[in-house]
């Protein structure tokens, strides 16, 4: 077994097994020089091996760490925001360390241990080449001056990961307060945030916010369920209650999303300058914007890529989606002639099977397209992260969106069968939830426990006497084995689908929210299990909200307005004012759907995103930060002093504190 290293790990580095060890030797020299010396001046050391250790064990993995002072410093690098002793939240800095809450002594305790890991995360990524033309062993992997080298190490293959380690005793904590516990409360979202970062709090936070805002329509859908199944007339009223629904619920989770962003210290947070992708490649040449050498590619190959190969095949498979949802109507069809020939129990049951099996192959459709998108934005070479998770999220979305809807709105607008489409909508909607459960907790972790079964039952052996820990050496080789986490992506968009078929359809078929919130409220306990038992611990990501997720369920609610009117404006009731003229029927439809939206987009202005006391504490710091510069720029004021003290100030100053 490893001796204890000297220093607190914090992230593991894990090299493949046959790394040159003149690669190494340079790579742990670069983690450990000075800052002054273009190191990221922090602690490594090597993994040992661990009990019963085999040959096969990699032995190429460090822990990776920091002195406080270096921490303190790498605080102030990102631009961590923290509580300052007057309550508000600040960007922190050594020099007015003593002036920030909870700071005491030398620092211990005062950085939770996400934002220590994030802070090495940050400095590892920011650890560049000097004048290095390659890795030293591998003369074909090219380096130049300002290049990343965990960059390059991670998109040539010599290092396998780098992941955060968990902390035993506050997971244990977590846990329990978490899932291991039934129980009818909020979700530790401070407990989440402070182990887990801001952008696993918020995922959590709107899961348990968009739950608690269905049970309204859950609790109006059951007696509309169960008293007028088959008065389609009365959903008139549901449907105008879903469409303020969705529009109120948006706009109270951003003022919600930004409260939560103020405390955590991430609202009035600085983006940090978007380094290139891992994968991105090109042309060595010279970015005017950094001063460094870096790989270039033409913008104009790049949209020729989305526009000639990436959009066809989107709308190839648009097509191959639509292809099979006409053999779902013929399956449908059939089964219906089947039942009306001879009517029995076997022959009802026969109706929902069309039904289930599309619903699996839907699900089977968008795995496979997640795949291909996922190749498509990656050929399309897109320098930044964010601008590659855009592309990527727009093609999953429009793709899932057509795949899972379409057979609603054929069968609403093309077929006009109410009946089916709420026994459509109901076996799509629980077959979904079903295999997402299935695919998201149960699956993982039996292969989890598959792939780990000899270090499992290692592990259940050395802890079953007096509950003792796993050694480090076995608990980080545990770790590094575990399933990687992939982030809020897939979760986001089952939300996303699932908010579909509440706000699009729910008004033919009650019980949808009632659906939904029984699943999310399993979710919330699958999500947890998994994220604590099933994948390695994921970086921090300081998040202020929901992202680009926030428009894709507007644009949603929009989506939804409009499906809504129309449902109404082909009810019997409706059309029972317009006997004569269907064109006055489509026109006053339009029109009340063109007003609504126009009152969607008013109440989207007049609620503010950012609530009144926050507003004020944000202002309150900007005036603040303002004061202090002036203060600053007084001693050098020299004969302009006098003017300033007038309240008047040179044009120079002027320009200096704007620009500030």
């Amino acid at each position: 077994m490893m001796q204890t290293p000297s220093f607190t790990p914090l992230a593991v580095v894990e090299l493949v097994s046959d790394t040159k060890e003149e690669a190494i030797a340079w790579l742990l020299s670069r983690i450990r020089d000075p800052q002054q010396n273009g190191g990221a001046e922090l602690l490594v050391e090597q993994l040992g091996p661990g009990v019963g250790s085999q040959e096969k064990e990699n032995p190429n993995l460090f822990l990776v760490g920091a002195s406080r002072q270096r921490l303190l410093s790498g605080a102030e690098d990102v631009g961590l925001f923290k509580e300052f002793s007057d309550g508000s939240m600040r960007a922190f800095t050594c020099a007015n360390k003593n002036n920030f809450k909870d700071f005491q002594g030398d620092g211990d305790d005062f950085f939770s241990m996400a934002e220590c890991q994030y802070i090495i995360k940050h400095e590892l990524d920011t650890l560049r080449a000097k004048d290095e033309t390659h890795v030293p062993g591998y003369t074909q992997v090219k380096l130049y001056p300002g290049k990343s080298i965990i960059r390059r190490l991670q998109s040539k293959g010599i290092m396998i990961q780098m992941f955060p380690i968990h902390e035993k005793e506050e997971l244990k904590r977590l846990s329990f307060s978490w899932y291991k516990k039934v129980k009818l409360s909020f979700q530790p979202l401070d407990a989440i945030r402070h182990y887990y970062g801001e952008g696993q709090a918020f995922y959590f936070g709107f899961l348990e916010y968009f739950t608690i805002a269905l049970l309204p329509m859950a609790l109006i859908g059951v007696p509309y369920y169960l008293f007028d199944w088959e008065d389609y007339d009365k959903y008139v009223v549901f449907a105008v209650f879903n469409l303020i629904w969705c529009t109120v619920i948006l706009e109270l989770w951003k003022r919600c999303s930004a409260s939560l962003a103020y405390r955590w210290g991430t609202l009035s947070r600085k983006k940090a300058f978007e380094e290139p992708r891992p994968g991105f490649h090109g042309i060595l040449g010279f970015n005017p914007v950094t001063g460094r050498e870096e790989p270039l590619y033409p913008n104009a190959k790049r949209q020729l890529r989305i526009y000639l190969v990436s959009l066809p095949f989107v709308l190839l498979c648009l097509y191959l989606s639509l292809y099979v949802m006409m053999i779902y109507f013929l399956m449908e069809g059939w089964a219906l002639s089947v039942h009306d020939e001879e009517p029995t129990f076997w022959t009802g049951i026969l109706l929902f099977i069309p039904s289930v099996i599309y619903a699996v192959v839907i699900e089977i459709m968008n795995l496979i397209y997640r795949y291909a998108a996922e190749f498509l934005t990656e050929w399309e070479n897109h320098r930044l992260e964010s601008s590659y998770q855009n592309h990527l999220v727009l093609k999953v979305l429009v793709f899932n969106f057509f795949n899972c809807f379409a057979s609603l709105f054929y069968i609403a607008f093309i077929m006009q069968d109410m009946v089916l489409l709420r026994q459509s909508l109901a076996t799509l909607l629980i077959t979904s939830q079903v295999l997402n459960q299935f695919m998201e907790a149960f699956l993982p972790y039996w292969l989890q426990r598959r792939r780990n079964k000899k270090m499992i039952r290692k592990v259940q052996k050395r802890t079953t006497q007096e509950d003792k820990e796993l050694p480090l050496a076995e608990q980080v080789r545990l770790e590094a084995d575990m399933s990687t986490y992939l982030g809020t992506f897939d979760d986001y968009l089952e939300q996303f689908l699932l908010f579909g078929y509440v706000s699009l359809f729910s008004c033919v078929y009650p019980l949808a929210a009632v659906l939904v919130v029984l699943n999310n409220i399993t979710e919330v306990y699958s999500d947890a299990f998994k994220m604590c038992r099933v994948f390695k611990r994921p970086f921090s990501d300081p998040a202020a909200n929901i992202g680009v997720w926030q428009l894709a369920f507007e644009a949603m609610s929009v989506i939804a307005v409009v499906t809504n009117f129309a449902l109404i404006g082909m009810s019997p009731q409706v059309r029972a004012y317009f006997p004569d003229s269907e064109t006055q029927l489509i026109l006053w439809t339009v029109a009340a759907e063109h007003g609504l939206l126009a009152i969607k987009f008013i109440l989207a202005f007049l609620i503010p995103d950012v609530p009144k006391p926050i507003q004020i504490k944000l202002a309150r710091l900007e005036f603040e930060s303002l004061e202090a510069l002036k203060k600053k720029r007084q001693p050098y004021g020299g004969k302009c002093s006098k003017p300033r003290s007038s309240g008047r100030w040179s044009s120079e100053e002027e320009r200096r504190v704007y620009k500030y």
